[in-house]
Order: structure tokens, then sequence, then C-alpha cells
């Protein structure tokens, strides 16, 4: 059978894969902005309103004119490339919801932990848990107005990380720098993969 010019050229879609990445950090530290900033869909939010119930539970020092707060998750999603899309799911900051991380966790490639330098101790936590679990991640300080830039060096050491993890500077805000931050992520898990997939030497 003789194929025609144009069906000869005919491309089928591309399956693309797909794959999971957890924002997590401190309360107030920017996942929600940064799931919205980059989403191609509109995102799922679960945010409620503070309370004066909660004020003894979430702090609200550095972040006084925070209005909401997470408290499932947020979710959106991106295409990397035509064959590369990525499902985002934002983690809820505060304590008292940590029992939903495990379920948020499972099947994650990586994770983003945003870090504010005002508040660093607060990433202490996401960065323990995605060690523990063996989770690949990245930090990325969120360069809030006003907060004094620190380079990306002294914020390694800052949070004692070791150093293959990559620290990179960002605005939650903007899609293009959210984006960056995402690549970031996923090319680290990929190469954190392959290393750990090589067989020990003998």
């Amino acid at each position: 059978m003789v194929l025609r010019g144009a069906e000869r050229r005919r491309v089928f879609p591309v399956e693309p894969v797909t794959l999971k990445i957890l924002v997590a950090g401190g309360f107030g530290v920017g996942k929600t902005t940064l799931v919205g900033a980059v989403s191609e869909i509109k995102p799922l939010r679960t945010e409620e309103l503070l309370t004066e119930a909660g004020r003894p539970l979430d702090s609200l020092e550095g972040v006084e004119e925070k209005r909401t707060t997470t408290v499932a998750m947020d979710f959106g999603r991106i295409s990397l490339r035509e064959d590369l899309v990525l499902y985002l799911f934002g983690t809820p900051g505060q304590d008292r919801f940590w029992f939903l991380w495990d379920e948020l966790a499972t099947g994650a490639l990586g994770a983003v932990v945003l870090a504010d330098t005002r508040r660093l101790s607060d990433s202490f936590a996401a960065i323990d848990y995605f060690e523990r679990r063996g989770i690949a991640f990245t930090v990325a300080v969120n360069c809030f107005d006003g907060a004094e830039r620190y380079p990306a060096d002294s914020v390694r050491e800052a949070l004692d990380l070791d150093s293959g993890t990559p620290v990179v500077l960002c605005d939650a805000r903007e899609r293009g720098s959210a984006k960056e931050v995402l690549i970031a992520v996923v090319e680290h898990a990929l190469k954190t993969g392959a290393l750990r997939r090589q067989p020990a030497a003998t």
C-alpha cells in the first residue's frame, strides 16, 4: 500500500508522562501562591479564613497580614513539555495537618520546600520529612518584598543541607520563576533516582 504525502507526515499525539510533585514548607511561605501562579488549570484550593479560635494554634509572626490558610491541599497542573505533565500538590503548613502529608506524598517524584529567609526555621520540619522518606527535594527561597536576600550557599549552610540538594531563589508570584523551580525539582529528582539505581561498586 502506498501512503500519500499527508498520511506519511501525520504525527500521532504523544501520550504524556505524568509526574507528581509536592509543594511544601512552613505556614504562610507561599505554597498556594506558587501553585496558582504556575498552574495551567484553575487550581483547586482548600482555603479557609483564619479565625480567633485558631490563634493559639497558628502563629502569625512574620505573616501578620495573612487571612486564609490551606486546610487540606492545593492542586494544579503544568505541562513542561508536550510529553511531560506535572501534577502539583501543595501541602498544608500547620502542624495539626501533618497527618495529610503521608497521603499526599504517596507516589511523588520529588518536592519543593519553599523557604522564607525571615523564618528559615519553619523549613526544618518539611526538610526532615523528605530526608527521612528518601524523597528528592529542592529548596526554593521565596524572595518576599522587604526580606533580606542571601546567596544560595548561605541558605544551604543555614539549613544544614547536603551539598547535592539544590537551592534556588524565586518569586512564587511569577509564573516563569515558579516554572524554573519545578524544572529544577524534576531534574534533581531524576538525577537522584538514576544514582540510586546504579549498582553498588564491588
